[in-house]
């Protein structure tokens, strides 16, 4: 490896240890004050929080969500249930086989998601708006990159 590649791997190596210093913890006070805000303002836990997250994803069955989240059916029934004694979830007979139950947002259920997804967007943009135009356009870069290395498992 000439001198330039081995220049290349440290420069790789510094961005590696840069990231895992920065996302972590950055990730981690984003997903505390989701739950901060699902538990204190919403009054539903973090799990039954994920549970409507799940279900907006597309996940639509107690044993889907299960598999998923790597908790046990009956942990999934009891939160969907407290979901929809709330009136945030639906339960419907599955069209292609009436012996399964799909599960639904209702229109609270996506009100609420959408509410703390904009309080958390609010919050970022808090903690963003000391950064200059200059820091601004450079981090939404590095995202970008971010974002194509993931969707393309490293394809650029």
């Amino acid at each position: 490896m000439g001198e330039g590649g081995r220049d290349l791997g440290r420069l790789r190596q510094q961005v590696v240890e840069a990231f895992w210093e920065a996302f972590p913890p950055l990730w981690g006070q984003i997903r505390a004050h989701i739950r901060r805000q699902a538990v204190e303002r919403y009054g539903i836990t973090v799990e039954q929080f994920h549970i409507l997250r799940h279900i907006r994803k597309g996940y639509r069955s107690v044993r889907e969500l299960a598999e998923v989240k790597g908790i046990s059916r009956a942990a999934v029934s009891q939160a969907v249930d407290a979901l929809v004694n709330r009136g945030l979830v639906t339960r419907r007979p599955d069209p292609a086989d009436r012996r399964r139950v799909q599960l639904e947002l209702t229109p609270e259920g996506h009100a609420l998601l959408e509410a703390l997804f904009q309080e958390a967007s609010l919050w970022l943009q808090e903690r963003l708006a000391p950064l200059r135009r200059r820091e601004l356009q450079s981090l939404l870069l590095a995202l970008e990159i971010l974002r194509r290395i993931g969707t393309h498992e490293g394809d650029l």
